[in-house]
């Protein structure tokens, strides 16, 4: 058992980076600004570490896929305000049910954990401001 987690360690931490594609740099740019449409709320989900680099992880809200994440992506949904369900699939599948309101963005950061064969994922409704620097140092990744 040993011998799979420090493979599982080293394929995690060292193993060659997951890619997905990425949006339209202007789309991008325009996205961190943050502007919400006042009968609309935005969920913004981010994945910032370097952590799992190797390991793709779908996040679907309310049952419905976005896209990918791979380290330093973020995906984007406009939605109806009010309460909306986040899902990520890794090695386990994590769950986060937040509450949105019309004119804000809603952050939830995608935190990625140590697994057994592959990395973990862990969902965080974050604050606004570690939110958005989150999202600044992450590229957008193409919904699907």
């Amino acid at each position: 058992m040993y011998k799979l987690i420090v493979v599982a360690t080293a394929l995690l931490t060292l193993g060659g980076c997951a890619s997905v594609p990425k949006g339209d740099p202007a789309q991008d740019a325009a996205l961190k600004t943050f502007h919400v449409a006042p009968d609309k709320s935005a969920i913004y989900v981010y994945r910032n570490e370097s952590m799992g680099a190797a390991v793709k992880m779908d996040v679907a809200i309310d049952g419905q896929a976005v896209g990918q994440t791979a380290a330093k992506t973020y995906l984007f949904k406009e939605v109806a305000p009010g309460k909306h369900t986040i899902t990520s699939e890794a090695e386990n599948t994590a769950t986060l049910e937040v509450n949105t309101l019309a004119g804000k963005p809603t952050f939830v950061w995608q935190e990625v954990k140590m697994g057994v064969l592959s990395a973990r994922s862990k969902l965080n409704l974050v604050d606004a401001e570690q939110g958005k620097a989150g999202v600044k140092e992450s590229d957008l990744a193409i919904a699907k």
